[in-house]
């Protein structure tokens, strides 16, 4: 997909309307139209990046960054907010439905809407020491 082509990006030019929270040179941050709760955010890069793989580190960096600081904002904004969620989906099987990077950040309390269903048993030593070892060896061979 083409700049020209995605929404957010769109969002970014001022091509199409958006309720904007937080804009500097690099990110901006706009609430969600399909909101898990009110005050559900998404902070995006201004520069296009399908995924995190294409996604420059500074950039990853100032999206977290600006996403820590409006956690802090809806705690203290008067929505109803007892803990939040930080959620970046990244790539189709994990449910990326838009492909620019964008990091969800939403309020949560008893009784919203939001679940992950997953297998959440406990793993033995053994597996877990084998996955390990493997992300240790790949990350050994993309480290300069």
């Amino acid at each position: 997909m083409s700049d020209d082509q995605c929404v957010f990006c769109e969002i970014v030019r001022g091509d199409v309307e958006s309720s904007v929270v937080y804009d500097d040179a690099d990110v901006l941050a706009f609430m969600d139209l399909r909101p898990v709760t009110p005050g559900h955010l998404l902070v995006v890069p201004k520069t296009h990046a399908a995924g995190l793989e294409d996604l420059d580190v500074e950039h990853g960096q100032k999206i977290w960054a600006v996403g820590q600081q409006l956690s802090r904002v809806l705690r203290r904004s008067g929505l109803r907010c007892d803990g939040i969620n930080l959620f970046l989906a990244d790539g189709e099987a994990a449910f990326q439905e838009v492909f620019h990077v964008h990091l969800h950040v939403f309020p949560r309390f008893a009784g919203d809407s939001f679940r992950i269903a997953a297998d959440w048993r406990e793993r033995a030593r053994s597996e877990l020491d084998g996955t390990a070892a493997v992300l240790r060896e790949t990350l050994a061979t993309l480290v300069t």
